[in-house]
């Protein structure tokens, strides 16, 4: 006899919610984040700017 035909219906669900493998993330259909979409969320892909003359201006 197994353990799983004396437990609940209920109690069997808990037991699967935490068993191990069931925090597995399931594979999105979205495309994946690339090189370029990193560097503009870490703020590399700003433009810079320089002091010149008592200006600001982008930096060449």
């Amino acid at each position: 006899m197994k353990i799983r035909d004396s437990v609940s219906k209920e109690t069997l669900k808990q037991f699967k919610s935490i068993a191990p493998g069931s925090n597995r993330k399931k594979k999105s259909n979205a495309d994946p984040i690339t090189k370029r979409d990193w560097e503009e969320i870490m703020g590399t892909r700003r433009e810079t700017y320089q002091r010149l003359g008592g200006r600001i201006r982008r930096k060449q």
